[in-house]
């Protein structure tokens, strides 16, 4: 199966807020940018990914991650994460009736491709299904196979929440790189520890992180 990603970003002025007392709140946006750019890289060169949509109506942060070859989708909506994913999935159903799509997290540093497709390859199996965030309460991809409705439900407990309409709960191992989300210094450091992409390397040399 051929996935489509669609990845959901507030404006980068306005994103991850918690990391204001691991990161000053000038250089936090382009760090935010980095997350995104190293998750729509590793989204981009997994196999089983035909392409990536962002949902994102933030002018620098659609030039960058339209030129590493995302498609970007205003969030015309714009009443929140869920919304915005579910716009997201609407548009690309549009185009492909049908389509395989898979909402995930802009917040992966870490991602690796191999990993996503192993995730991806064990959503395929099932008409929804998710996988928890490194904390075990959220959820950083959430699937839906051939014509199935996306549903999304992220936000605070989201896990239960996804369980609770009926998607699988995918248990895999060695998947670390697609449960790392960042929304806190300890996450950025946990991040940081399993190996961030390029992008948030560049980044975290000009911000330096205490404890990584």
């Amino acid at each position: 199966m051929q996935w489509t990603l669609v990845i959901p970003l507030k404006p980068l002025s306005r994103a991850k807020s918690r990391l204001a007392d691991t990161v000053a709140d000038g250089v936090r946006p382009g760090l935010v940018l980095a997350f995104a750019q190293d998750t729509v890289a590793a989204g981009l060169a997994c196999r089983g990914v035909m392409d990536v949509v962002v949902v994102t109506d933030d002018p620098r942060a659609g030039r960058e991650l339209s030129a590493l070859g995302a498609r970007i989708v205003p969030d015309t909506p714009a009443r929140g994460l869920n919304a915005a994913l579910a716009h997201g999935a609407e548009a690309i159903r549009l185009m492909r009736p049908g389509a395989a799509v898979a909402a995930l997290n802009a917040d992966l540093p870490a991602l690796r491709a191999g990993e996503l497709e192993q995730v991806l390859c064990a959503a395929a199996e099932f008409p929804r299904a998710f996988l928890a965030d490194a904390a075990g309460i959220g959820t950083t991809l959430l699937a839906a196979g051939t014509d199935r409705e996306l549903r999304p439900g992220f936000g605070s407990g989201s896990r239960a929440r996804h369980r609770v309409s009926g998607a699988r709960e995918l248990l895999l191992g060695g998947v670390d790189s697609v449960r790392q989300d960042v929304d806190t210094g300890d996450d950025l450091r946990a991040a940081l520890a399993l190996g961030v992409g390029p992008y948030t390397t560049a980044a975290c040399a000009d911000v330096p992180v205490p404890g990584a």
